[in-house]
């Protein structure tokens, strides 16, 4: 596994975005895992988090692409942070967007903030987590919406590995059915191999008691 992938799981439990106990997923999934970006709460916390996306991002896409497009409203940090992560670190300048939840009719109308989306753009989408790909269904008709654009990538900031609308992943899934690539900067299948009896802060993150409720969870919902 890669150092930096180290360095991102231990940064999430750290930030308290990665929590694990009881909880309920989007798509109504009770999970004993919860990944929650709106959990990085300060200026260096944003500042890193957009270092590790713009680090899985080179690797998957490089940097072959106009716009980076984050669906609000935890999709709007993540475009800024990103896209001047990928300016600093690459010396890319790629544009970032997202989307209101209400049209504006005044001033800076209509549904986007930030880049205009033009024809024959290439536009990856940055989003936390995608569980079972229900988010992307919504984000996609926005996009197409705006012209003749070619949606090139999905990524996300942990790849949960659980089945989508069927029986596939669902990062496979939207693959296959919308023609994108799509990556995380981790899957939970390097989030438990690292964090398995690993003590932080004093604290043993993932015991053999949480590693059989992970372990069970995915053999209901685990990707076949």
């Amino acid at each position: 596994m890669e150092q930096y992938k180290k360095e991102f799981i231990e940064f999430m439990v750290e930030c308290g975005v990665l929590k694990f106990g009881d909880f309920t997923t989007k798509s109504g999934r009770k999970t004993p895992f919860f990944v929650n970006t709106g959990f990085y709460r300060t200026g260096a916390q944003l500042r890193r988090l957009g270092e590790y996306y713009a680090k899985a991002i080179e690797a998957k896409y490089g940097f072959d692409f106009d716009v980076l497009f984050g669906p609000a409203y935890k999709g709007i940090p993540l475009t800024v942070a990103t896209s001047m992560a990928i300016s600093e670190f690459y010396n890319k300048d790629i544009k970032y967007c997202s989307n209101r939840k209400e049209v504006k009719d005044h001033g800076d109308v209509g549904i986007l903030l930030g880049s205009p989306i033009k024809d024959f753009d290439k536009i990856v989408i940055i989003e936390d987590v995608t569980t079972a790909g229900t988010s992307i269904q919504e984000t996609l008709p926005i996009l197409k919406a705006q012209g003749n654009v070619d949606v090139i990538g999905l990524v996300v900031s942990v790849d949960r590995m659980e089945r989508g609308q069927g029986e596939k992943a669902a990062l496979t899934e939207i693959e296959e059915i919308y023609g994108i690539k799509t990556t995380a900067i981790v899957t939970m299948a390097e989030v438990v191999e690292h964090l398995f009896d690993k003590v932080i802060n004093n604290n043993v993150i993932i015991d053999k008691t949480l590693k059989n409720a992970i372990d069970s969870y995915y053999e209901l919902y685990g990707a076949k």
